[in-house]
């Protein structure tokens, strides 16, 4: 009979024998040569009338092997759920030489076998953080400033024959040159679209009462100021951080001269923007308009608590790991084996990786957090829409739930948008275990916040 002793050789790190009697496996290797001499087909010999002993001559060794190897497996699985041992990945095998055995002289064998286990720890008490909950100040010019953006979008272009204000829409192509206006041979050529007003201000008058086909040549670091000469200076595909960018030569020629036609405040466009809504004056739309801005920034400030949330449970919740183990069982992993030093570099991110495993594992099973089937069909159907730049209305047409019901079928998909799913509710209970502090901020304050946290993470 098979039995399993287990040695303590480092934190949390243990060895496992497995002692293989041949009563354990030699049965059931006899019974593998009797049912591959029945299948067996070789030529001179009747199909089932194979002689055992040709067949063990043959196929005896590597059946002998298999069923060996297939026994351990078994017999070590067992031994793990029986003892319900809490483990890290798989067991490594330890001294293992499958040359050792030997079908013509069955013995008792010894397998050792390697297991990390999984840590006891407790989770950080998020009730004792000190954090704040950023409530951004809607002002004014961010409600005219967000009318404009959707005036714009909703606009109409016209094309007027020529350039006559800065608003203007100018499609254009551009050619590198020389100094003197010489085309560049196999230079670079771009086609763009820009306004009149992102050229320099002293340039800008160059441009009034130009048609198609009318063209300039330009220098960069004269034709455009520094903020919009990066972006063009990106866009032509050079390196923005390269100054001698800014000295290239380049002719505009304009292909299209366009104008857009801000959307009008006005019925129409409230009932296009919000064609549900009870929106009928413009006092209702500028109130819409808040509300939009403020849940965007309520939304925010709901995402950075919960990532200080994060940050909180992860740097402050002491997790021990058997970490001689795991970097064995990373060596393992992947068709090439890595070197230690690789091993070394990339460790700590990965320790990290599984520190946050473990600690939503706690979470998700102390606070019993379930996904349900309707809240995967719901998160695809969110996802189709946001795709499709669709409100969620008549999400019950037959071509919706089709999408749907096909997304359901692909396990890839499922399994990704169940840990979406899952991941959001572990921060959702992590936010109400936070005593935050309210605090009003202005915008320019808050996303100066937001990159000073992204940039102290990275």
């Amino acid at each position: 009979m098979a039995t399993v002793t287990k040695e303590t050789i480092g934190l949390l790190n243990e060895k496992l024998t497995l002692k293989l009697e041949k009563t354990d496996y030699l049965p059931a290797f006899e019974k593998s040569l009797k049912e591959y001499s029945k299948k067996a087909n070789i030529p001179g010999f009747r199909k089932g009338m194979v002689p055992a002993g040709l067949i063990k001559k043959m196929y005896g060794a590597s059946l002998f092997t298999d069923e060996v190897l297939r026994t351990v497996d078994r017999e070590l699985i067992k031994y793990l759920e029986t003892e319900k041992l809490n483990i890290f990945a798989q067991p490594l095998p330890l001294e293992m030489d499958i040359r050792q055995l030997d079908m013509n002289n069955p013995i008792d064998y010894n397998f050792h076998f390697e297991v990390g286990m999984k840590p006891e720890f407790k989770l950080a008490d998020l009730s004792k953080a000190k954090m704040t909950r950023h409530k951004v100040i809607v002002t004014e010019k961010m409600i005219e400033t967000e009318i404009t953006r959707l005036q714009n979008r909703y606009g109409n272009m016209s094309e007027p024959e020529s350039v006559t204000t800065e608003e203007n829409v100018l499609n254009v192509s551009f050619i590198e040159t020389d100094d003197n206006g010489n085309e560049v041979k196999g230079g670079i050529k771009k086609d763009n679209s820009l306004l009149v007003k992102y050229f320099s201000e002293k340039f800008r008058s160059k441009w009034m009462g130009r048609k198609k086909d009318d063209s300039e040549i330009v220098q960069l670091k004269t034709a455009f100021d520094e903020k919009e000469r990066e972006w063009i200076i990106s866009d032509l595909g050079m390196d923005k951080e390269d100054v001698t960018m800014a000295d290239k030569y380049f002719k505009i020629v304009i292909t299209k001269v366009g104008l857009l036609e801000k959307k009008k405040l006005g019925d129409e466009f409230y009932k296009q923007l919000y064609p549900n809504e009870e929106v009928m004056t413009e006092a209702d739309f500028r109130n819409k308009v808040k509300e939009e801005i403020q849940a965007y920034w309520d939304n925010q400030a709901k995402s950075q608590l919960q990532h200080m949330a994060y940050h909180e449970l992860l740097d402050e919740t002491t997790i021990e790991f058997p970490e001689a183990f795991l970097k064995k069982w990373m060596k393992t992993q992947g068709e090439k084996e890595r070197t230690d030093e690789e091993i070394e570099s990339e460790f700590p991110t990965f320790k990290n990786q599984l520190k946050w495993t473990l600690i939503s594992e706690r979470i998700v099973i102390e606070n019993n957090i379930q996904v349900q089937p309707d809240e995967l069909r719901n998160f695809a159907k969110q996802q189709l829409f946001g795709y499709m730049g669709m409100a969620a209305t008549g999400d019950d047409q037959p071509w919706v739930n089709e999408y749907v019901e096909k997304m359901m079928k692909d396990r890839k998909y499922i399994e990704d948008a169940y840990n979406r799913i899952q991941t959001q509710k572990i921060f959702d209970w992590a936010e109400t275990q936070v005593n935050a502090t309210e605090k009003e901020i202005v915008m320019e304050e808050f996303v100066k916040l937001q990159e000073e946290h992204q940039h102290h993470q990275h």
